[in-house]
């Protein structure tokens, strides 16, 4: 499982650090082998500058199946048959009969559910019996569901499942967990019902425990009794969620270890939709889950049953101790838009949005989160207006009737606009947003895409970062170590960027509809890619202070880049010296540190600090199921850390220092030093 929390690893390659200001500084590295440089950090927080609290965040959208079949933990695909469309008879895929279909049973689906916003359920005529002349197999007729390719069941664990049912006669359903053949029974349980019990839609739940494992397994509904029996909202989730919340809790926990302070969500273009009636709308993903009619992404082209809705995005940020980015809808979708003369219903459910979020308990949304089980607000601070959408003729109207409705009646909420102030002036807005997708090359470049940055007027939110294209493969070194100088860039320039994110943060592997990704998985592996571990570096910048540094050196083309920051681990209540540096390049740096400014009476101490770098044989090397861990950080502890240090930087390679801030009167006791360090 990966996680930022790196195994120790004897390096035998001794790295290096640097810093830079508020112009990212660089060195450039020519040809020749072994080439030298000089960095001098000023440790005086007094000279320095605070960094935001929201600086590095993450960002979720519904995308490469992210959420269905991803961090939200149902095991059923299209477990209301709602996917095929509300018109009847309807497409029920991934569901699959079990049997013969012209002499055991038929399937068909109808509108007879008795949840009114999602009416189709599944009709299952049984034709075989227990007896007479034709008789049903032994191990009955009827569907099964092999979930998101394929159920991960493990053994020992528990599954609550939960269907609705009903039937003019007597049922005996087997509800089971099987391999993918449906050979090998993992776990089954028997529901029984007279006719008068089940004659009317009735809610059945069964808890199974599974006695092996199997991460292609699917859940089947079999019987061996004929008769008619409809089916609907069926649901299978694992017993052991991220904090009782319905999250995957391996996928969960590799975003809480990125510590992230803010989520940005629900997209993206999953917003706005290719047409207004697929994009996401909020009333319609909270409540019982079996009451949401679900909807169809258009722009990434599959069906999600909005288990994963509004409240359960605000539950996540909670749970990971970040701030909600709720990103709003105002009426324009990828093909059509609503004109601003038309746009107050928007406005108004944008309202009813935040009052959901954040209103007394009392209130008419406020009372709905309330009875979901949440009576106390969520810290809902920021509001982005759209997704891309600067260009519609009906943006800026749309955009100030939103932005002049939520500042009368919330004014401490954020907004963020789409417009970024590089192609435009920009009036009512407290953040711009701002998305880059580079090549390697060019990202390494956009490092100092901020230096000449207002620092009066709204700041940049850079919610969507990330290299693409050739240079980037399926998430590969090369891609990780440019982001990473821009990182730093936004690190050094964080008086004019308030929040960072990088995107996309997950894929599917069955369903890659973009590359590259921050984590992979499918049902039962999953990885971080560099980009992912790259960011893991970056986990203590907010609220950090960020230190001035200058860099030094006799070469001319600039291939390298860092920052200095001081920063306070929570874990046992003491200061540190932090540098980052990025060598851009395939030759080693011998790097030579001077740290200046301490306060009286402070050292940096040997014992506790340690360096950590993110490395590879080859630039294009990437993490995969097979080597899951071939690129990935490693640490150690720092043997010569001092106020003048001669380090090493490897060729291609991210390092970071920290060095642990001290009374000059302690002597340098060896001590744990992991349980000085942030990773």
């Amino acid at each position: 499982m990966g996680s930022c929390n790196v195994p120790y690893m004897s390096v035998l390659l001794l790295c290096f650090f640097i810093g830079s200001f508020f112009v990212p500084q660089c060195l450039s590295i020519g040809d020749d082998a072994n080439q030298t440089a000089f960095l001098l950090v000023n440790a005086s927080e007094a000279l320095g500058r605070p960094i935001p609290e929201t600086l590095f965040g993450i960002f979720f959208e519904e995308i490469n199946h992210a959420g269905a079949g991803g961090l939200w933990a149902e095991l059923v695909s299209n477990r209301g048959f709602e996917a095929g469309g509300p018109n009847i008879p309807s497409n029920i895929d991934p569901w699959s009969i079990i049997g013969n279909e012209s002499s055991s049973l038929t399937l068909s689906t109808d509108d007879s559910s008795c949840f009114e916003r999602n009416k189709v359920a599944l009709r299952m005529e049984v034709l075989c019996d227990t007896e007479g002349t034709n008789i049903c197999p032994a191990g009955g007729v009827g569907v099964y569901n092999p979930g998101f390719w394929g159920m991960n069941i493990e053994k020992g664990k528990k599954y609550n499942v939960v269907l609705y049912v009903r039937s003019s006669g007597a049922i005996n359903v087997s509800v089971s967990l099987t391999g993918p053949n449906g050979l090998e029974t993992l776990a089954t349980h028997d529901i029984t019902a007279s006719a008068s019990q089940v004659s009317n839609w009735t809610k059945m739940e069964v808890l199974l425990e599974a006695n092996a494992t199997n991460p292609n397994a699917r859940l089947q509904l079999t019987t061996t009794r004929k008769g008619v029996i409809w089916f609907d909202q069926v649901s299978a989730m694992p017993n052991d969620t991220y904090k009782g919340h319905g999250f995957r809790s391996e996928l969960a926990e590799m975003l809480a270890d990125l510590k992230p302070k803010f989520i940005r969500f629900p997209g993206g273009c999953f917003v706005q939709g290719g047409r207004l009636k697929n994009a996401f709308r909020w009333k319609s993903t909270i409540g019982p889950w079996e009451e949401r009619p679900g909807h169809f992404g258009d722009v990434w082209m599959y069906w999600t049953d909005d288990g994963l809705g509004y409240f359960e995005f605000l539950q996540l940020t909670e749970d990971l101790g970040a701030l909600p980015v709720w990103v709003f809808n105002i009426g324009i979708s990828l093909n059509d838009q609503v004109s601003t003369s038309n746009i107050r219903p928007f406005v108004q459910e944008a309202l009813d949005s935040i009052e959901f979020a954040r209103g007394d308990p009392n209130s008419t949304w406020g009372s709905m989160r309330a009875a979901i089980g949440h009576p106390e607000p969520f810290d809902l601070r920021h509001f982005a207006l759209g997704n891309e959408d600067c260009g519609n003729k009906n943006y800026q109207g749309n955009y100030l009737k939103f932005y002049d409705a939520i500042k009368k009646a919330y004014p401490d909420i954020k907004i963020i606009t789409t417009c970024d102030r590089f192609s435009q002036k920009l009036d009512h807005a407290d953040l711009y947003d701002y998305h880059v997708y580079k090549s390697a090359k060019d990202m390494f470049s956009m490092a100092h895409q901020f230096d000449l940055a207002s620092r009066d007027g709204p700041k940049a939110f850079v919610s969507e970062y990330a290299v693409n294209g050739k240079t980037a493969g399926k998430g590969n070194i090369l891609a990780a170590l440019a982001e990473a100088a821009f990182l730093i860039g936004i690190e050094q320039n964080s008086d004019a960027v308030s929040m960072a994110s990088y995107a996309p943060l997950f894929v599917n592997d069955n369903d890659r509809r973009w590359n590259p990704d921050a984590i992979v998985f499918n049902s039962s592996q999953l990885y971080g890619t560099p980009s992912y571990w790259a960011q893991c570096f970056f986990r203590e910048s907010s609220s950090a202070t960020v230190l001035h540094s200058t860099l030094q050196t006799n070469t001319s083309t600039s291939q390298l880049i860092a920052s200095a920051i001081m920063w306070e681990n929570s874990g046992d209540n003491k200061s540190y010296l932090r540098v980052k540096i990025v060598n851009f390049w395939n030759d080693t740096v011998n790097l030579k540190i001077s740290v200046d400014g301490l306060e009286p009476n402070s050292t940096i101490l040997l014992s506790g600090s340690t360096k950590t770098v993110l490395t590879s044989g080859n630039p294009m090397d990437e993490n995969s199921f097979n080597e899951p861990n071939k690129v990935k950080p490693t640490q150690s502890p720092l043997e010569n850390a001092g106020k003048d240090m001669d380090v090493i930087l490897l060729p291609y390679s991210l390092t970071s220092f920290d060095l642990l801030k001290g009374s000059s009167d302690l002597r340098t006791a060896r001590i744990d030093y992991f349980s000085r360090s942030s990773f």
